[in-house]
C-alpha cells in the first residue's frame, strides 16, 4: 500500500496533467512548456536536464508528444502508478472535446467566430511553441559543449534550410549520441 504522502502526490500528478491538457492548444510542444513550468520550476520534482531528457525522448517516441511526455514525467514521479495516472489526466481532455466538436461539427465547421478564435489561437500556440525552441536552445548553449552546440545547430539547418526529414534527423542524432558515448566508454577504459 503506498503511503499517503504518495497518494497526495499522485493526486497532484493526475490534476496538474489534467489542468495542463485542458487548457493548452497547440499540441505536444506546448504541453512540454507548461510541463517544464509545473513540474520543474513550480513543484521542483524533476530538475530541468532531466525534463530536457524526458522531452526528448517523448518527441523521437511514436505517437502524441503530450502523451508521451506524460508517460515520460508520470514514471520519473511516480513510478508505473504515476504514468497512469498522467497518461489518463492528460488525454481525458481531448477526448472530451473532440466528442463535443464532433457532435457539433457541422455548425463549428461554417462558424465564422470559431474560425477566428482558431486563427487567434495559433499566434498564442507559435508563440509558446517559440519560448520551448529559445528554452531548450539555451539549455543546450548553457552546457558549452561544442559537440552539442554543433549537433543542436546542424539538426537546425538539416530541417529549416535543406528540409530533410525530421525522422532522419532524430535518427542520426541518436547514432551519433550512442557512437560518442561508446568512444567516450572507450576512452575513459583505457585510461584506467
Amino acid at each position: 500500500m503506498k503511503k499517503k504522502g504518495d497518494w497526495k502526490k499522485l493526486k497532484q500528478l493526475f490534476f496538474s496533467t489534467l489542468y495542463i491538457s485542458a487548457f493548452t492548444f497547440g499540441g505536444g510542444f506546448v504541453i512540454a512548456t507548461f510541463m517544464k513550468k509545473k513540474f520543474v520550476d513550480e513543484l521542483h520534482w524533476i530538475d530541468e536536464e532531466e525534463m530536457l531528457d524526458l522531452i526528448a525522448l517523448a518527441q523521437s517516441s511514436p505517437g502524441a508528444i503530450a502523451v508521451n511526455a506524460a508517460i515520460c514525467v508520470g514514471w520519473s514521479v511516480g513510478g508505473v502508478l504515476g504514468m497512469v495516472v498522467a497518461v489518463i489526466g492528460t488525454i481525458i481532455p481531448p477526448l472530451l472535446i473532440i466528442s463535443v466538436i464532433s457532435f457539433f461539427y457541422a455548425v463549428f465547421i461554417t462558424n465564422q467566430i470559431v474560425a477566428l478564435m482558431l486563427k487567434g489561437m495559433q499566434a498564442g500556440v507559435a508563440a509558446i511553441i517559440l519560448d520551448v525552441v529559445l528554452g531548450l536552445g539555451k539549455g543546450v548553449l548553457n552546457e558549452k559543449n561544442w559537440i552539442y552546440n554543433t549537433i543542436m545547430i546542424t539538426a537546425f539547418a538539416a530541417t529549416f534550410i535543406f528540409e530533410i526529414n525530421v525522422i532522419i534527423i532524430i535518427v542520426a542524432t541518436l547514432l551519433l549520441a550512442v557512437l560518442l558515448e561508446a568512444l567516450h566508454i572507450q576512452v575513459k577504459g583505457a585510461r584506467k
